[in-house]
């Protein structure tokens, strides 16, 4: 199939550090091109990737000093693929919903994965509007504040089979990474190691809107927890696959309803088991008892770090090779393109 994939353009595709979605474009773009695919990449400009590249700005929004508003980049690229949109069978988007007019009058269908969280109160007038949209949920449970949304599928992530390997004798430190948000819980995660005597390291984004909230109540956190605690900022790369590998566990403690959570599978491809909260996705993502443990408060958190050495490091990675690959993500969205484009021809 010709298939064109548009990413947002606030970091690189693949990222250089923390940027779960544009991960995901990367792997499924890199699944497909693999399998015989004719993919078209509209990203920004400093894209590594063998598909084509459609460069819709210089580099990575958030990675240029130089931009403070990044609307008119993305209302550019919209530009773009409206001018490339017959090339293709089908269009899928990954960016905000800025597309959906367009999508609507184009000449190619289009899907749209929607890779954040989902308020009725925000989106729902507009995927009312849109009801003849194509509509991917990354989880059944970001689908669930909008039941009446368009939702043709519900495909988790995956990652590339050969990017992590699994560690089967990890070092004797917690992890928590991510993005430094309030949602995600950094300050539990000190709880939980602090009362498991167990040190932490953190890897974390700090996006300017959460700036405050880090400067304020995480940072002070982390200088009076300084025995115990190894605060490293935005990692990527191999830094970021050795953090994981080594960790003897990753802390999800998240208090908000997280639609998928990203790290979570990194870590089980490398053998790592994840205690985390039950909120959003994570009872689609980790299998209590086994790939780790699913908890509902910080005492049952440190309980289950005492038990954590039960979860088998290498039945890990085989939950990840068989649920949460870039291979079994591609087939399930090829599967998916050829029933909306074998749809769009019979109208």
């Amino acid at each position: 199939m010709r298939i064109a994939q548009i990413a947002p353009l606030y970091e690189r595709v693949p990222p250089l550090a923390y940027g779960a979605t544009e991960r995901v474009v990367h792997s499924l773009t890199e699944a497909l091109v693999a399998d015989g695919h004719d993919v078209t990449l509209f990203a920004s400009g400093d894209a590594k990737t063998a598909a084509q590249l459609v460069p819709c700005c210089e580099r990575a929004l958030w990675r240029d000093s130089r931009v403070e508003d990044t609307l008119g980049a993305h209302v550019r690229q919209l530009e773009l693929v409206a001018q490339r949109a017959a090339d293709f069978d089908v269009l899928h988007f990954h960016t905000e919903p800025l597309h959906l007019p367009l999508a609507r009058r184009l000449p190619t269908p289009a899907v749209t994965t929607m890779h954040g969280l989902l308020r009725e109160p925000d989106l729902g007038a507009l995927l009312r509007e849109f009801d003849d949209a194509p509509l991917v949920a990354i989880s059944a449970s970001q689908r669930r504040a909008t039941p009446f949304a368009n939702w043709r599928a519900t495909i988790h992530h995956g990652l590339p089979v050969d990017e992590f390997d699994v560690c089967v004798a990890p070092g004797g430190y917690l992890l928590w990474m991510g993005r430094m948000m309030r949602g995600k819980r950094p300050d539990l995660a000190i709880e939980i190691a602090r009362r498991a005597r167990t040190p932490l390291k953190m890897a974390a984004a700090v996006h300017p809107g959460e700036r405050a909230y880090f400067a304020d109540e995480i940072a002070p956190l982390i200088e009076r927890s300084a025995d115990f605690v190894e605060y490293l900022g935005e990692v990527g790369g191999e830094q970021r696959a050795e953090l994981l590998r080594h960790a003897r566990a990753l802390l999800f403690p998240i208090d908000w309803d997280e639609p998928f959570g990203m790290v979570m599978i990194e870590a089980l491809a490398c053998g790592t088991p994840v205690v985390a909260f039950r909120r959003g996705a994570v009872v689609e993502v980790i299998e209590d008892g086994v790939t780790g443990f699913v908890v509902e408060s910080v005492d049952q958190a440190v309980d289950a770090l005492r038990r954590i050495e039960s979860i088998g490091r290498r039945a890990c990675r085989d939950v990840f090779e068989r649920r949460f690959t870039a291979t079994r993500m591609a087939r399930e969205y090829v599967e998916l393109y050829e029933r909306v484009a074998s749809h769009a021809m019979r109208r």
